[in-house]
């Protein structure tokens, strides 16, 4: 009896001392440390100090990324078109960021500034989401923008022209807005600088459908035509919706001009081309479009009209790319719908850059992302080896250089399905001929 006694308090007195030491529960396990030393504290509690935010993801959480394109309707072809570079980019990466999958959702946006607000309404809405690439058309971004940047968030843009949207004193300049894509001061003045200085005409007139995108276009060409020393005829203006364009036609043809820009979206631009060969006056005025008609549906819709116009668009070459159009045939079938495929690839993958560079990540796996800190990097981002070339990003989300732009010739070839169509001038290279 004395002996067991006696055991148990040793135990118990042994039991004590331990605890006293702080020996570790189950609950908590120490931290290694070298012979002799100290234990270490647990690394403290990740706290949010980001001026606008942060978003949480948790252990085996997707990394949320989503898209505001125009995926329905006479524009789903630049929509699809980036959609598709979106997904590329994505498997490219291996489907994961910083060991978490990435999830892709998106808003049809329509190309139309009421499509823009309510897909901005309904992503704004979800603080999952970390970055969006969007829009296809600059109606849609003057209408979502103001809602995804109070949010939070940041945009990209692969096909977005319009100069007022990165333009600091504009109203429809917002914080976190981006773009991949040529800033329309470029693509008015190359298409100028073809239309005077490459085909040698000295008129012209000019059409937009009162859009952001069409009308301030047409103005940069005015102004840059100009100031090279042509003369601009007339400066007309029809309405999205509009079949019958002869009244617009036939008061331009009053004018004479040599060349009739008009840099508009399907299924208008295609009205407008057709009746245009059959305008007294305009039977010979040489046709020219935009980027907005750079799609694979346009020469079939337009029919014969299309044959021998121009088009002003982005134009991407390169190894890189190929390897690109590649995966594009592996994946979908065929070839991109239209031309901006490469600035949203471009796009995301900047995305994914800038994502792995402001992330804090726990030693659990969850990811904090603060969200100034994202558009801060974006805002600083330089010399990004991107399809489109080197991209450098400005305080006000011009990325692109301008330099990814060509002009295309459509032939009979395009009409009859073939596409696309191949550059046939661009400023560094000059004519490739037919």
């Amino acid at each position: 009896m004395k002996r067991t006694f006696a055991l148990l308090s040793v135990l118990v007195t042994a039991a004590m001392l331990l605890a006293a030491c702080g020996t570790p529960t189950a609950t908590q396990a120490p931290a290694p440390t070298a012979a002799g030393a100290e234990p270490t504290a647990a690394p403290a509690a990740f706290e949010c100090t980001d001026a606008i935010g942060c978003v949480d993801v948790a252990p085996g959480d997707p990394i949320h990324l989503a898209w505001a394109l125009t995926v329905s309707g006479p524009t789903a072809s630049l929509g699809e078109d980036s959609r598709g570079a979106i997904e590329i980019a994505i498997d490219d990466h291996g489907a994961k960021v910083l060991g978490h999958p990435v999830e892709l959702t998106g808003e049809d946006t329509l190309c139309s500034a009421e499509g823009g607000q309510a897909a901005g309404t309904k992503l704004a809405a979800d603080p999952t989401i970390i970055a969006i690439v969007g829009t296809n058309c600059s109606s849609e971004a003057r209408a979502a923008m103001p809602l995804i940047s109070q949010a939070g968030m940041v945009m990209m843009s692969p096909s977005n022209t319009n100069p007022d949207l990165t333009n600091p004193a504009h109203p429809d300049h917002w914080p976190g807005y981006f773009r991949t894509a040529h800033n329309d001061i470029f693509q008015g003045a190359v298409a100028a600088e073809f239309a005077h200085d490459v085909l040698g005409l000295t008129t012209a007139a000019t059409i937009h459908d009162g859009s952001p995108y069409a009308e301030s276009l047409q103005q940069v060409f005015a102004d840059n035509f100009t100031q090279l020393g042509g003369t601009i005829t007339a400066q007309e203006a029809v309405n999205v919706g509009d079949t019958d364009m002869t009244g617009v036609l036939t008061s331009i043809a009053a004018g004479s001009p040599q060349i009739l820009y008009f840099p508009i979206f399907e299924p208008e631009g295609g009205f407008i081309a057709d009746q245009a060969k059959n305008t007294p006056g305009l039977e010979d005025t040489i046709l020219m479009g935009a980027d907005g008609l750079l799609a694979d549906t346009f020469p079939e819709n337009a029919g014969q009209a299309a044959v021998g116009m121009y088009l002003s668009g982005p134009y991407v070459a390169g190894t890189k790319y190929e390897l690109f159009l590649d995966k594009w045939t592996a994946k979908f079938g065929g070839v991109p719908p239209s031309g901006f495929h490469a600035m949203a690839y471009d796009a995301t993958n900047m995305f994914f850059q800038a994502i792995e560079a402001v992330a804090v990540v726990d030693a659990d796996g969850t990811v904090h992302i603060g969200r100034q800190a994202l558009r801060d990097y974006l805002y600083s981002l330089k010399d990004f080896p991107g399809l489109t070339g080197n991209l450098a990003c400005d305080a006000n989300g011009d990325c692109a250089t301008g330099e990814a732009l060509g002009v295309f010739k459509l032939r009979q070839e395009e009409v009859d399905g073939n596409w696309p169509p191949p550059v046939y001038w661009t400023r560094s290279g000059g004519l490739a001929g037919e």
